[in-house]
């Protein structure tokens, strides 16, 4: 149940990974600053701004806007942290609202990352003030709690950054107010500024770090979608959502805090998941993008690959890949914006010929509708050149950047797969298909989610036609949806180092052997596919009492007193064709695995026709919906609550008689041998 809170009101936090919802009807700025014991901020790396987006376990947006979501995960803050202080300021040089008592009152929400809201508070009573510390987040003997603040400043954000005890206040608020005031044309839904040699904003608006922040443990850029659009996102939940799939992509580069190796559970001392987080990532601003060749005059820069921020060429890569969805999804969006505005324009004119009499007269009717016809395809022409230039250059960069993706980033086809060897580490995020929008066909952005997976993924068999309009028999999409799921499975072992993931499969009526074949022969099984309802027993058990032994070392604080033979690895259930050989405890047990499972390393590849489990009723919305859906066909399923599109998601497909994905497993197999001896 939501605790709607009153200024000084508290609630308890049972959740460490949790968002903040801003809603003020108006851009404004969301930053973040972390307390130590006394309330003080020690200096300024202790503050998430715009200009310096995360810190460990906090992660702000990175310009004005109405509506913002702040990303929270309170295991990850170090444990001098005692309070994290969620604050909200109007933008200042911009020639908006000077003070919050012109506005709406904003609303601020605390939720789970499955849209829960757990606590909202808004903000009432504020006058001229122009910047308000919203709600705190508090440790509270040993655990953490939210209060409702509320408190205004009408000197702005230096007055509210000097009475927590910060000796840079009206410097670092003066760098604040300067990053927001550079990246304000990016708070609306439409294409960033573009110079005459085309070169984007983002790729020189990387966000610049405060005053005094140079070298500091926390001033590094990063990121976790956000508002994942693309795990989540990572960005990022909304599911059957694009920000559900490319966050599935976060915004920036990933957590610095992660020092726990990839598999091995990690516990605070307050207890929380297992941390699966990527290791060795660094503390400290990474450096800038390699600059662009300079272009010739009066032709555009020449693109890059790897132009965005990132300690490694991994980092900038992935970030570079969201810029491109970034800036498709925002130029579709004015287009789209410049259509309806030109169709509106010409159905008023219409609409006040034939509502003037005079007009009716002679040829003066038939002179004015040509004439609002003409305006219109003018408007839509303009808009369509200003979309193909900046289609042109976004498939000018695509061109750069897909040849230099690594493996778990490139398609099938790409030569990195041709020189793979087996990781020692796991990669930052993984390639699960590609995205595309009606009006840029052509051109597809690489759909990457973050690891460790933080949903399940749900290949549906079900669907009955195709995005192009053609029709599949069931037993075609049945094919295809699992010949897709092996696909999946295998890049996920590919970009694992060979002791860091365990795969089990059930297959209860055993009409999945012919695509699980190259999975068996190859070895790279924990077992062989689990068949009958003994079978799926017998996993569904295991797996459960592995989250539960888990889930209580962790939380009583001794993950290092599992067993010695205990096995650490993440793991991956892909289950065909449920829910035939489950029966009401199975489901029950599975539903667990999809809930409580990816905390502590326990994933789930569902391959099912939601159809078939129609007997459940709403007793498997739940699971439905806490899944990725992902289709072995291109379909245009994957909302994007960012702008508004539906973005089309296609599957990455083996080419046709391709051997790579047999050559990968027998590495993988053979890697996986020699750990065991």
């Amino acid at each position: 149940m939501t605790a709607e809170l009153v200024r000084g009101q508290n609630h308890p936090l049972s959740e460490a990974r949790l968002e903040i919802r801003v809603s003020a009807g108006t851009p404004v700025v969301a930053a973040a600053t972390l307390s130590d014991e006394s309330g003080r901020i020690p200096g300024v790396e202790w503050v998430a701004h715009p200009g310096a987006p995360t810190l460990p376990g906090l992660e702000v947006s990175r310009q004005a806007a109405a509506d913002h979501r702040l990303a929270v995960d309170l295991d990850a803050v170090a444990e001098t942290v005692h309070r994290v202080s969620v604050l909200l300021a109007l933008p200042t040089g911009v020639g908006g609202p000077v003070g919050f008592g012109s506005l709406a009152a904003p609303v601020v929400a605390v939720t789970g990352l499955d849209g829960t809201e757990v606590a909202g508070f808004t903000l009432t009573g504020l006058g001229p003030e122009s910047a308000v510390v919203a709600l705190e987040l508090y440790r509270r003997q040993g655990a953490w709690k939210v209060r409702a603040v509320g408190q205004g400043y009408a000197g702005g954000l230096a007055d509210l950054l000097a009475d927590q005890g910060l000796a840079q206040a009206h410097q670092l608020a003066s760098g604040i107010n300067e990053a927001v005031a550079q990246g304000v044309a990016r708070s609306v839904p439409a294409p960033p500024s573009r110079t005459a040699d085309g070169d984007r904003s983002r790729q020189t608006a990387a966000s610049a770090p405060g005053p005094d922040q140079t070298g500091s443990p926390y001033g590094g850029q990063g990121a976790q979608p956000a508002s994942d659009p693309y795990q989540g996102s990572q960005g990022n939940q909304v599911p059957q959502g694009a920000a559900d799939a490319m966050a599935s992509y976060p915004t920036g580069p990933a957590d610095p805090s992660a020092t726990t190796q990839p598999g091995t559970p990690a516990a605070s001392g307050t207890g929380g998941p297992v941390d699966y987080s990527h290791p060795r990532r660094r503390n400290t601003a990474p450096p800038p993008p390699p600059a662009a060749p300079p272009a010739e005059p009066g032709r555009p820069a020449q693109p890059v690959a790897g132009d965005a921020t990132g300690w490694s060429m991994e980092e900038r890569l992935y970030n570079q890949v969201w810029g491109m969805f970034e800036d498709l999804a925002r130029s579709t969006a004015a287009y789209r914006s410049a259509v309806d505005f030109a169709d509106t324009r010409m159905d008023r004119e219409l609409d006040e010929v034939l509502s003037d009499p005079r007009s009716r007269i002679g040829g003066r009717s038939d002179a004015a509708r040509e004439s609002a016809r003409a305006k219109h395809a003018q408007l839509v022409d303009q808009a369509r050149q200003v979309l193909d230039r900046d289609l042109a250059q976004l498939a000018a960069e695509a061109d750069v950047v897909e040849p230099a993706l690594p493996a778990a980033y490139a398609r099938w086809d790409n030569p990195a797969w041709h020189a793979y060897r087996v990781p020692m580490e796991m990669p930052m995020a993984l390639r699960l298909g590609d995205l595309h929008l009606p009006e840029s066909d052509r051109l597809r952005i690489p759909m990457l989610i973050r690891l460790p997976l933080e949903r399940g993924l749900w290949i549906d068999s079900g669907r009955s036609g195709a995005h192009d309009g053609s029709f599949l028999d069931s037993h075609e999409l049945r094919r295809l949806a699992l010949d897709s799921a092996v696909a999946h499975t295998a890049r996920l072992l590919a970009v694992h180092p060979a002791d860091e993931f365990t795969v089990h499969v059930v297959d209860p009526a055993g009409s999945g052997a012919p695509a699980f074949a190259p999975l068996v022969h190859s070895g790279v099984l924990a077992a062989p596919p689990a068949v009958g309802a003994a079978g799926v027993t017998d996993i569904l058990t295991r797996l459960t009492e592995h989250v539960d032994l888990v889930q209580m070392a962790v939380r009583g604080g001794a993950a290092d007193s599992l067993p010695p033979d205990f096995d650490t690895a993440q793991q991956l259930l892909v289950v065909n064709d449920f829910p035939h050989g489950f029966d009401d405890r199975a489901v029950t047990r599975l539903r667990y695995l999809a809930d409580e499972g990816p905390a502590v390393g326990v994933h789930l590849m569902l391959v099912a026709d939601r159809e078939d489990a129609a007997g459940y009723g709403p007793l498997l919305d739940p699971l439905w919906r806490g899944l990725m859906r992902l289709t072995p066909v291109p379909d245009d399923h994957l909302a994007d609550p960012w702008v508004g599109h539906a973005w089309t998601y296609e599957p990455a497909l083996l080419p046709p008689g391709s051997q790579v994905l047999q050559q990968v497993l027998a590495q993988v197999g053979e890697a996986r041998r020699l750990w065991r001896k």
